[in-house]
Protein backbone atom coordinates (compact mmCIF):
# COMPACT_ATOMS: atom_id res chain seq x y z
CA UNK A 1 0.00 0.00 0.00
CA UNK A 2 1.36 3.29 -1.08
CA UNK A 3 1.80 6.31 1.55
CA UNK A 4 -0.59 9.36 0.75
CA UNK A 5 2.57 11.49 -0.37
CA UNK A 6 4.06 8.75 -2.62
CA UNK A 7 0.71 9.18 -4.18
CA UNK A 8 0.84 12.82 -4.37
CA UNK A 9 4.11 12.52 -5.89
CA UNK A 10 3.37 10.09 -8.37
CA UNK A 11 -0.16 12.51 -9.36
CA UNK A 12 2.47 15.48 -9.84
CA UNK A 13 1.53 17.00 -13.54
CA UNK A 14 -1.38 14.73 -13.95
CA UNK A 15 -5.25 16.07 -13.18
CA UNK A 16 -6.67 15.23 -9.93
CA UNK A 17 -9.60 16.25 -7.58
CA UNK A 18 -9.31 18.08 -4.54
CA UNK A 19 -12.13 17.36 -2.19
CA UNK A 20 -12.13 20.84 0.87
CA UNK A 21 -14.34 21.08 3.87
CA UNK A 22 -17.53 22.77 3.13
CA UNK A 23 -18.62 21.57 -0.11
CA UNK A 24 -16.15 22.62 -2.08
CA UNK A 25 -13.44 21.09 -4.98
CA UNK A 26 -10.80 21.91 -7.14
CA UNK A 27 -10.05 19.95 -10.60
CA UNK A 28 -7.10 20.82 -11.68
CA UNK A 29 -3.46 20.04 -12.59
CA UNK A 30 -1.10 19.11 -9.13
CA UNK A 31 1.61 21.28 -9.65
CA UNK A 32 3.50 21.23 -6.03
CA UNK A 33 2.54 20.22 -2.49
CA UNK A 34 4.37 19.74 1.05
CA UNK A 35 4.08 17.61 3.76
CA UNK A 36 1.57 19.29 5.52
CA UNK A 37 -0.75 18.48 2.05
CA UNK A 38 -0.87 22.17 1.27
CA UNK A 39 -1.76 21.73 -2.71
CA UNK A 40 -0.49 24.19 -5.86
CA UNK A 41 -3.14 23.43 -8.44
CA UNK A 42 -2.78 25.21 -12.19
CA UNK A 43 -5.49 25.31 -14.82
CA UNK A 44 -7.97 24.27 -12.09
CA UNK A 45 -11.82 24.48 -11.86
CA UNK A 46 -13.62 25.08 -8.79
CA UNK A 47 -16.56 23.63 -8.08
CA UNK A 48 -18.88 24.21 -4.66
CA UNK A 49 -21.60 21.74 -3.88
CA UNK A 50 -20.89 20.03 -7.46
CA UNK A 51 -21.77 23.24 -9.50
CA UNK A 52 -18.92 25.02 -11.71
CA UNK A 53 -18.14 28.20 -9.66
CA UNK A 54 -14.84 29.22 -12.21
CA UNK A 55 -12.07 28.69 -13.95
CA UNK A 56 -8.47 29.12 -11.82
CA UNK A 57 -5.55 29.52 -13.66
CA UNK A 58 -3.20 28.91 -10.26
CA UNK A 59 -5.10 28.00 -6.79
CA UNK A 60 -2.82 26.91 -3.23
CA UNK A 61 -5.08 24.70 -1.06
CA UNK A 62 -4.25 24.89 2.70
CA UNK A 63 -3.47 21.49 3.83
CA UNK A 64 -5.93 21.43 6.73
CA UNK A 65 -9.16 21.84 4.62
CA UNK A 66 -8.15 19.00 2.05
CA UNK A 67 -10.40 15.82 2.80
CA UNK A 68 -9.31 13.70 -0.07
CA UNK A 69 -7.30 14.02 -3.28
CA UNK A 70 -8.25 11.44 -6.04
CA UNK A 71 -5.37 11.07 -8.84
Amino acid sequence: MKRPLTVLGDSRGKHVIASLRGGREYRGVLDGYDPHMNLVLRDAEEYIHGEKKRDVPLVIVRGDNVIFVSP
